[in-house]
């Protein structure tokens, strides 16, 4: 991804604070990763349920919906659009046979190789200005802000948040 050249820029810049630069990071980095995911014709909350099965596989709809903070219409929307890809399959679940658990498929963990493969290279990217060490560092401040505000590690916000616009 090419840096972007502004033609105007402010003679002075207003100063701004942490939350605004990890804001102003963060929705960089959510937009490249939302274009580097247009190849595979998928999109940043599949990668997400991807990502999270591939780590966890036969997690049942109910414990996916828990995870990521989804309404169960919503998730069955998004297992559909992935099962319609076969990277998803669901299983009976032999415990409750009113759900099921959810496995990637071949085709599933290969997509998932090509998401690492993308988020690598974003992060590599994002990250060009700093060494190997401060790398290291900010994914461990970062790692104790996640923990600190009592986030779902792993899970994007914008999941809960797509469900807090709903309910308005």
């Amino acid at each position: 991804m090419m840096p972007v050249k502004y033609s105007a820029i402010p003679k002075r810049v207003p100063p701004v604070g942490v939350a605004f630069l990890l804001s102003q990071v963060g929705a960089h980095a959510a937009n490249s990763f939302e274009e580097r995911l247009v190849a595979m014709e998928l999109k940043p909350h599949h990668a997400g349920l991807l990502r999270m099965l591939g780590s966890n596989p036969g997690l049942s709809q109910q414990e996916l919906c828990d995870v990521f903070g989804i309404f169960p219409s919503r998730l069955v929307v998004l297992l559909d659009q992935l099962e319609a890809r076969r990277l998803i399959e669901r299983r009976d679940n032999s415990a409750d046979r009113r759900g099921h658990r959810v496995y990637l498929t071949k085709a599933g963990r290969t997509a998932l190789t090509g998401i690492g493969k993308q988020t690598l290279a974003l992060e590599t990217d994002l990250c060009a200005a700093l060494t190997g060490p401060e790398r290291a560092t900010l994914a461990s401040l970062l790692t104790r802000i996640v923990a600190q505000q009592n986030i779902m590690p792993a899970v994007h916000p914008a999941y809960r948040n797509h469900q807090k616009r709903r309910n308005r």
